[in-house]
């Protein structure tokens, strides 16, 4: 039998990553971070130890993949001709595409969101990949297209931007902070629905893109 090719062996080695997040991220949902060993991913993965560790250097960097994964898939629907600014159609794209999102990856979004109510995780979380969770300060995510202080810039300059034709009534990070808490809200929710197909899912998402864009 003729050797792999460098193309076949990169193959592998990307499903091999895939399984490993994937057994993890399961074991982190349903038992809790601190409780899964690496031991008991790689036996239910079908792979040794020592081979896990020419994967993932530790559990804390096998959780940071995941999370920096699911990052990823939401932003790159941010912003996307990456001019640093978020038009109304931009940010009309980015909602429904974060709801095709979830519905896709159901399984996905359901065990990472089961995973984020874990407290320790979620600090762990906010800490390295946020810096924090208030508006006013955002930290960088390493690796990934945009960094979070820029994301946080961009879409507080859409907001921003509205006060303009609104009025002096009206506060953009009041907005801002409504639009995160209503996404966050819709998201949960749409998670946990059987019916993906549902109409009514539709017509939330379309109800905040009319309330906030």
């Amino acid at each position: 039998m003729s050797p792999r090719t460098s193309k076949q062996n990169e193959e592998i080695r990307e499903e091999k990553t895939a399984l490993i997040m994937d057994t993890a991220l399961l074991h982190f949902a349903n038992e809790g971070y601190y409780t899964t060993t690496i031991n008991r991913i790689a036996k239910h993965a079908g792979i040794s130890k020592g081979l896990m560790y020419n994967y993932f250097e530790s559990k804390e960097a096998l959780l940071k993949a995941i999370i920096h994964k699911s990052i990823t898939e939401i932003q790159n629907y941010f912003d996307i001709d990456r001019d640093g600014y978020l038009s109304e159609e931009e940010f009309e794209f980015f909602v429904r595409k974060i709801n095709d999102l979830l519905k896709k990856k159901l399984s996905f979004w359901r065990l990472l969101f089961q995973l984020l109510m874990q407290n320790e995780v979620r600090e762990q979380f906010l800490k390295s990949f946020v810096g924090s969770d208030s508006l006013e300060h955002s930290g960088t995510v390493p690796d990934l297209q945009l960094p979070a202080s820029q994301i946080m810039r961009i879409i507080t300059d859409y907001f921003t931007r509205k006060k303009v034709i609104m009025g002096e009534s009206y506060d953009p990070f009041l907005e801002l902070k409504m639009f995160l808490i209503t996404l966050k809200g819709y998201a949960i929710t749409s998670i946990y629905t059987d019916d993906t197909e549902d109409e009514n899912n539709e017509m939330a998402i379309n109800r905040i893109i009319e309330q906030f864009k």
